[in-house]
């Protein structure tokens, strides 16, 4: 049986929340709207590159933004060494370049994973909280905006490809 990405849902926040639980449900928000950007797809659709010449597809997202909620969250913000998550011989963009419809579902789960990962790494943490890199302090407030402000940049270009997919639009 081929497989299918889930439906998924999304849970509105507060419009009149503090920060942090307003920074954190945005980016949940968001997060869900990938994976409704995927529902209902095989691992084939989700790996067409229906945008030309951009080679993005919503597998190619999916696999990037995994790669960034684990580089921010785990390897930055709570200092993890960690092996890279795609073949660094692949070039730096394999997860957009080097797609596997028949690792669709590896790939959908593996994103799922590192949000729960990134989510229990902050749990404890207070927005305030600091980590250095490329020799400057970064808070996990930083971390959520730029997370919010990455998932949103692609947001837009997943619509577009989901529309030139099967004519999806919306939300």
């Amino acid at each position: 049986m081929t497989w299918t990405a889930p439906e998924a849902t999304r849970t509105p926040g507060s419009l009149v929340a503090g920060e942090r639980e307003m920074l954190t449900q945005y980016l949940h928000w968001f997060r869900a709207t990938l994976l409704r950007k995927c529902a209902g797809l095989t691992g084939e659709q989700l790996a067409a590159r229906t945008v030309p010449p951009s080679g993005l597809s919503l597998l190619g997202l999916l696999r990037h933004l995994a790669k960034v909620e684990r580089t921010w969250f785990r390897e930055r913000f709570a200092g993890q060494d960690l092996e890279p998550m795609y073949d660094p011989a692949k070039g730096k963009d394999a997860d957009f370049e080097d797609l596997d419809p028949a690792r669709a579902a590896k790939d959908y789960a593996r994103f799922v994973e590192e949000c729960r990962l990134a989510d229990g790494i902050v749990a404890g943490a207070s927005l305030d909280d600091t980590f250095a890199h490329n020799g400057r302090a970064h808070s996990l407030r930083l971390v959520h905006v730029h997370m919010i402000a990455e998932y949103a940049r692609h947001l837009g270009h997943a619509d577009l490809v989901r529309e030139r997919l099967d004519g999806a639009t919306g939300d």
